[in-house]
């Protein structure tokens, strides 16, 4: 049982879609931007061959290939993309009636009440810098952290692990006791604040 339904129609539109590339090896990537929020947007973009993440799941079609992103995949349950004719051409549509749902309660496991935390409350405000942060393990209560983007490097990465991070994960899990970075910030190319 796939994790989303692509209709046949659907499935025949981004054929074509894809075939008009010229990128040999040329699928789509679905995932979710702020699952389980009200903000969550279902997105379906072109994937080259050098964008596909190695822990996507794959889902192979007859003339394509769509790569999942893992931390969407909860929120994509009973997702349909399809593809209506209609008098200007036709429409794609990606209805996913779970993406705005919390997926974690209190007897979900604790990395992925952290992953959840990181990918709806964390990870979008560190977005308008260019950065992401991202669970390495939790040894002891402690969230082990990895920054990336214009977080790595960044001359307040200190300030965010513990006043931005640690303060929301501790206050929305128990659990949690504190965070600690594990990011080489010696390569400063992309950070944010120098």
């Amino acid at each position: 049982m796939s994790v989303i339904t692509i209709t046949e129609a659907a499935q025949t539109y981004l054929a074509d879609l894809l075939s008009k590339q010229n990128t040999p090896g040329i699928g789509v990537r679905i995932f979710i931007t702020q699952p389980g929020t009200p903000y969550a947007e279902t997105c379906l973009a072109y994937c080259k061959p050098d964008d596909q993440n190695p822990e996507d799941e794959v889902i192979g079609y007859a003339e394509f290939t769509a790569w999942i992103d893992r931390p969407s995949i909860p929120f994509l349950a009973e997702a349909v993309v399809d593809f209506s004719t209609d008098r200007m051409g036709g429409q794609l549509t990606i209805k996913a009636p779970n993406a705005k749902l919390p997926m974690v309660n209190e007897d979900s496991p604790l990395e992925d009440k952290v992953n959840y935390y990181i990918q709806t409350e964390i990870n979008p405000g560190l977005a308008s810098h260019g950065g992401q942060v991202s669970l390495v393990d939790i040894d002891n209560g402690i969230a082990i952290l990895r920054f990336g983007g214009g977080c790595q490097g960044c001359g307040q990465a200190d300030l965010t692990l513990k006043e931005g991070i640690e303060r929301t994960l501790c206050e929305r899990i128990p659990e949690i006791k504190g965070v600690r970075d594990v990011t080489d910030h010696s390569f400063r190319d992309n950070a944010y604040y120098q």
